[in-house]
């Protein structure tokens, strides 16, 4: 790996540290609509909260390497833009998601 390279892959890492807390917070209103649409109670305005932070995640995550995870996030989003989403697609895409982008936990 050249210099160049280094440092890109060194400030990628710099800035995921940064940015991995938003992305958690987007990754729980992503969980907190989909439990709101199990149990009925999903509204049109966390609905669209969700569908945002979907969309959001969808065009940053890439950024940092996690290609399959904008894609998840791009289903969550389609999902999300339907009047009644399915709560347990939902729930299964966000677990998707997590394992993608936090392997780890």
């Amino acid at each position: 790996m050249g210099d160049a390279e280094e440092k890109t892959t060194a400030l990628l890492a710099a800035l995921w540290v940064k940015v991995r807390p938003m992305v958690e917070e987007r990754l729980a209103l992503l969980d907190a609509a989909a439990a709101a649409a199990a149990s009925g109670a999903l509204g049109e305005a966390q609905r669209t909260e969700a569908c945002g932070a979907a969309h959001k995640l969808a065009g940053s995550l890439g950024m940092y390497g996690y290609d399959e995870g904008t894609a998840v996030a791009r289903k969550i989003e389609a999902l999300l833009g339907e009047a009644a989403p399915d709560a347990g697609r939902l729930r299964a895409l966000n677990a998707e998601l997590r394992r993608v982008v936090f392997p780890e936990s």
